[in-house]
């Protein structure tokens, strides 16, 4: 007769199945039962200061690794913290599963311990939402959660944990353990026959062009685009930022878009990224979407613009359209040509702006860091509202993470701790503003604890610049206020006194010497630049 297991052993057994390696972390009473049993589990444990960074590091971990992240948190404030990471995770489309501590079901509605609706908090920011209402059934609610988590659109869901589940012992027996596929996404296939209407409208169209959503602007979608672009010989965009159309990153792309006669959207959402599709006024467009509701809500925006529209998988259909493709020439290679000379315009006037001189230019800042970036597993992590934006335009690396389509600052340090656990021999750059900066400081900590080295750069112009930007704007130079921060705040003391390494620059000609010392210093390191606030970069061209 097998010896009873807890809940809390049979969530670990399952996340074993899954292939989780490793968990991001903050410890809290509700959760107990399951650290006891990931002791010997073979499961790394990453013990973070916020539980927002544990969400943080589950989301850039699932990123890079198409895997589910995963993050343990406990219940009351504990969730309410993680919760607030989770819409970053969601418009970022990224597959992450938070589990939350949750007080007993016996005791619901009688006032128990850190008593909260985990499930209700967390549904708007997440796929799916529940709490574990069995011991037997727990190992299935991880394995259904992960498969929500990956499948179609792919995004956060959250399970809870109530302690009585996991503190409950049962024969594993009565355990409805989950088979390996019980993990795996959900198919969602582009029928052969659509991929063959897609390429047709495809090749009566001048100026075509594919946007590709978030879930794709992974290492692996990267890969799949590349390949769909190979056989369409046609531009293939992926958008990830709150900017749209005027995305640095993207160069021209506003100009592109507006010539376009056909858009394919490639499983991305027609959303305010894309002005509900008015970026692309006069073009033609083919929807193909995972989300049923997203799929009508393009058709009532784009009315009779909407030429084909089909349910599927953006991997799936950018597989299936590429197989398709194979083979064919470019019908548009004119177009092709001169939009990806748009995509990759940048001005000649930011030329000059690379010398280094006093005081530091974000371009100029941006050109100190690119051979940071050149070895082929480098990874740059980007944050922050006009200092995020220059180093999007113009830097360059195999790998990128940023905030993404949500809009929210913070998550960069968090974000390269996971990077540094999933790629342990990639060179890893986090460049960020002094705004984002302060959200997560405290990670040096956890970073310093776990042997997580990475090059923190701080674009310190003193200010929440991309707000200030705006009351200038709007308002006018005398109505700037509530975006100011203290001039010349050490952060690099900060990192150092948390057992990282700090280094100071104010003037241009020290910046490569302290980029040197980070780097080989070998422990997470924060490099605090002072700078000169700068609008973000608009790039158009010339008339």
């Amino acid at each position: 007769m097998p010896e009873p297991i807890r809940g809390a052993d049979a969530l670990v057994r399952a996340l074993l199945a899954a292939g989780t390696r490793t968990l991001f972390s903050l410890s809290g009473n509700h959760i107990m039962p399951v650290y006891d049993a990931l002791l010997g589990s073979g499961i790394g444990l990453i013990h973070t200061r916020h539980e927002a960074a544990a969400v943080h590091m589950a989301d850039a971990w699932g990123r890079l690794t198409g895997e589910a992240g995963i993050a343990l948190v406990t219940g009351g404030q504990g969730h309410t913290n993680a919760v607030a990471g989770l819409s970053t995770a969601l418009a970022g489309e990224v597959p992450l599963v938070l589990l939350s501590g949750h007080a007993p079901l016996a005791e619901i509605g009688m006032g128990a311990f850190q008593e909260l609706d985990n499930a209700a908090l967390a549904a708007p920011v997440a796929k799916a939402a529940w709490a574990a209402q069995s011991t037997a059934g727990l190992a299935g609610d991880l394995a259904r959660a992960i498969r929500i988590a990956r499948s179609g659109r792919p995004g956060p869901v959250h399970l809870s944990l109530p302690t009585d589940v996991i503190e409950a012992k049962i024969d594993p027996g009565a355990i409805a353990w989950p088979d390996a596929a019980a993990f795996a996404p959900v198919p969602m296939p582009l029928p052969p026959r659509l991929a063959v209407a897609v390429l047709a409208e495809i090749g009566a169209a001048a100026r075509p062009v594919v946007i590709a959503p978030p879930a794709l602007c992974s290492p692996r979608g990267a890969a799949l685009l590349a390949t769909l672009r190979g056989a369409l010989g046609i531009p293939v965009i992926p958008m990830e930022s709150p900017r749209g159309i005027n995305d640095p990153a993207h160069g021209a792309l506003a100009e592109v878009l507006a010539e376009a006669d056909l858009v394919v959207l490639l499983g991305k959402q027609l959303d305010f990224t894309l002005r509900f599709g008015k970026a692309a006024p006069t073009a033609r467009w083919v929807v193909l979407e995972p989300d049923p509701a997203l799929l009508d809500r393009a058709r009532r925006g784009l009315g009779e613009r909407l030429v084909l529209g089909a349910l599927c998988g953006p991997s799936e259909a950018a597989a299936a359209l590429a197989e398709a493709g194979r083979g064919a020439a470019g019908p548009q290679a004119g177009w092709t040509v001169s939009a990806e000379a748009a995509l990759a315009h940048r001005p000649a006037a930011w030329g000059p702006l690379r010398v280094a001189a006093d005081p530091i230019h974000p371009v100029a800042l941006c050109a100190a860091l690119e051979p940071l970036l050149a070895h082929p597993d480098a990874i740059l992590v980007c944050d922050g509202g006009e200092i995020g934006q220059w180093a999007q335009s113009l830097l360059r690396a195999p790998t990128r993470l940023i905030n993404g389509v949500a809009g929210a600052i913070g998550a960069a340090l968090p974000f390269a701790l996971a990077a540094r656990a999933a790629r342990p021999e990639a060179p890893i750059l986090a460049l960020m503003g002094d705004g984002t900066f302060g959200f997560h400081m405290a990670e040096f900590d956890t970073a310093c604890r776990h042997n997580l080295p990475f090059v923190c750069v701080v674009g310190n112009d003193a200010k929440w610049n991309a707000e200030y930007q705006i009351q200038r704007r709007d308002y006018g130079a005398q109505r700037t206020h509530g975006c100011e921060l203290a001039p010349g705040t050490r952060y690099d003391l900060v990192a150092a006194a948390l057992g990282g390494h700090g280094e100071f620059v104010e003037r241009a000609a020290d910046l490569p010497a302290a980029l040197e010392r980070a780097v080989a210093s070998g422990r997470p390191a924060c490099v605090n630049v002072l700078i000169a606030g700068q609008p973000a970069p608009q790039v158009k061209r010339a008339s």
